[in-house]
């Protein structure tokens, strides 16, 4: 993540410690004082995101820290594509871009 990059987040203390280290444009909501937006700033949808990812990864009662980084790729494509047909999706992406 470049330190361009623009950070939502909740008021959660562990995050105080993002502008300090060069992350200028982190934006906080605070959850607990009734706040869940501010102007633009939310994070509903990764809080969405990782409802949705461990809701698909706890059937695999533990996942290898080697592979984990892949189990959470299929995640982010499926929750990107969610209300699609996968499989025609998938098919369209492989005809474009075939396995060799």
């Amino acid at each position: 993540m470049s330190l361009d990059s623009i950070i939502h987040s909740d008021g959660w203390r562990g995050y105080h410690g993002l502008v300090d280290v060069g992350y200028d444009k982190h934006f906080r909501v605070h959850h607990g004082a009734n706040e869940f937006v501010r102007g633009n700033s939310h994070i509903n949808g990764i809080e969405s995101f990782w409802s949705y990812a461990k809701i698909r990864l706890v059937k695999f009662h533990g996942i290898d820290k080697r592979t984990f980084n892949l189990h959470l790729k299929e995640c982010e494509f499926r929750f990107n594509n969610r209300g699609e047909d996968l499989y025609k999706l998938l098919l369209k992406i492989f005809r474009n871009e075939p396995l060799n």
